[in-house]
């Protein structure tokens, strides 16, 4: 008995030392998900020097700012920029309280499924569609609205849930960051209120720290409740252009590290990359997410009706940004538990 006991013992001593060595590397690796090469070790490299404090090239924890945009480069975005589908869907669901709908454009094309023939009506029928399916309530209202379709829908190639179509790759970086005590927001082209229903529980980033398109909204007292209330205007088109204003407005720090996937994130690049001048030496980081893995996600490029990577990929050498390959350099595409 005293021998069992004892060898036991010598069993667990054993197994607690085989853990202290290998717990503290597992543990070590915060980018599991991103295979070993250039790209990686860039990533490591820069948030270890803007971290090293007593260095030329430490940058103090209030001024570590990251911001990526969304469709594309934190989640996918084929065959449609999932916002737009949300619209669709519910084009589709308003339907039946307007039978004028089946006959009239743009709803004809929505409702039809003829994306080719909405496209072709320019950003007015979009427009007109977006003013029904965003505007015209409260803000409480549209939150729900979001959320339930977010619950509900799925994506017709994977069939997966749309936030379940998220990059473990960049979750992964999102941590890092967050650990290195940086500052890390949503910088996107989609909607603002759209995102911030889901930024904090997908993502891990607040409402807050969620930059888009802006509608504009005016408050009422509603039978003695403040309300704030969609309005059909734009005050911000955060995109391109666009995004540099939006991350002036509602960070107002230039980011040091700036991640996108198309031409719709080349200025925000440039603002956060490039030197003002021959005293602006802090260290910057740029990368793109480029599409190229067909088999577990998409591929499509310069060609492409959504997501276009030409001019910025071309920029990409000279300005020093990384390409990231999601073919070559992700281990995983997304979490295994949604």
């Amino acid at each position: 008995m005293i021998k069992q006991l004892l060898a036991a013992q010598r069993h667990s001593i054993v197994l607690i030392g085989f853990l202290a060595i290998t717990l503290p590397a597992l543990a070590a690796d915060p980018l599991p998900s991103w295979k070993e090469g250039a790209n990686r070790e860039a990533i490591l490299g820069f948030v270890e020097k803007v971290t090293k404090e007593g260095t030329a090239d430490y940058v103090p924890a209030p001024e570590r700012v990251a911001v990526f945009d969304n469709d594309g480069t934190l989640w996918s975005e084929q065959p449609l920029y999932f916002q737009v589908v949300y619209m669709l869907d519910r084009i589709k669901a308003m339907a039946p309280d307007h039978p004028e709908w089946k006959t009239t454009e743009p709803y004809k094309s929505a409702l039809s499924g003829d994306l080719n023939h909405l496209v072709s009506q320019g950003m007015g029928g979009l427009m007109e569609l977006l003013t029904v399916t965003h505007t015209g309530m409260t803000a409480e209202d549209f939150s729900s609205s979001v959320a339930d379709w977010l619950d509900t829908a799925r994506h017709p190639t994977t069939g997966l849930p749309y936030t379940a179509m998220i990059f473990q790759p960049m979750l992964e970086l999102i941590d890092y960051l967050h650990d290195n005590e940086f500052k890390v927001f949503i910088v996107s082209g989609g909607g603002i209120d759209f995102i911030r229903v889901f930024s904090e529980s997908v993502y891990d980033i607040p409402p807050e720290r969620v930059v888009g398109t802006t509608l504009e909204a005016e408050f009422e007292l509603r039978d003695g409740i403040p309300t704030i209330v969609r309005k059909p205007e734009i005050s911000l088109v955060d995109d391109k252009v666009g995004k540099p204003v939006g991350i002036y407005r509602h960070i107002g720090r230039r980011p040091i590290i700036a991640g996108g996937n198309s031409d719709g994130d080349l200025q925000m690049l440039q603002y956060t990359t490039i030197p003002r001048d021959s005293n602006d030496t802090r260290p910057r980081l740029g990368l793109i997410v480029h599409h190229t893995d067909k088999e577990r996600e998409f591929a499509y490029g310069r060609e492409s009706h959504i997501g276009k990577l030409d001019k910025a990929m071309d920029e990409a050498p000279d300005r020093g940004w990384l390409l990231i390959d999601m073919k070559d350099d992700w281990s995983t595409m997304y979490p295994t538990k949604p």
